[in-house]
């Protein structure tokens, strides 16, 4: 017993005084993940690839926004929302220390404003996503005088985009024989 008790005096303290001190934690540790507003384009990817539902988005077309939510009660570290973010709006910190007394205080939220579509007038995609869009396409080699036609169809809901695209190929199909394509 006394050799056990002078091994122990030996080798010294073996743990951390965890509460007062703060915690060491590893280069890799995938711990809260932090949302920067700035650079988010509202897209939906962490949404979507979020497997315990943690992050949720929820548009009102009526007054023409969309709020982005993330519940970090629900969130399980998983890091799958900063790899599909295209942005980098979304990082994993090593802060893991999510003690709340309020559920609410668990939660973070975003409300962005969506494009009204320039036929139709309904709201149907966030600004940033359709801004985004189109600075990649600009910055990947599209001609500047492609850039405001660009613009306008992104500015187009998708069912007015179609209704257009109808009657341009009608027209176009119209227009090869006179009185349209028979079979």
């Amino acid at each position: 017993m006394i050799k056990l008790l002078r091994k122990v005096l030996q080798v010294g303290e073996a743990t951390e005084k965890y509460p007062f001190t703060p915690a060491t934690v590893s280069p890799g540790m995938r711990g809260k993940p932090e949302y920067h507003f700035q650079s988010c384009i509202s897209c939906g990817a962490c949404a979507g690839a979020c497997p315990a539902n943690a992050i949720t988005l929820e548009s009102d077309p009526d007054l023409g926004t969309r709020r982005w939510a993330i519940f970090y009660g629900r969130c399980i570290f998983c890091g799958r929302c900063e790899e599909v973010c295209p942005t980098g709006a979304i990082t994993l910190s090593q802060d893991f220390e999510l003690a709340a007394v309020n559920r609410d205080d668990l939660i973070t939220t975003a409300e962005f404003r969506l494009t009204k579509c320039r036929a139709c007038g309904r709201f149907f995609a966030p600004a940033r996503e359709l801004t985004y869009l189109l600075t990649s396409l600009m910055e990947n080699g599209l001609p500047l005088e492609e850039a405001e036609e660009k613009r306008r169809l992104l500015r187009t809901c998708p069912e007015c985009r179609r209704k257009i695209s109808i009657c341009n190929l009608r027209k176009a199909t119209t227009g090869l024989t006179g009185k349209g394509v028979t079979r």
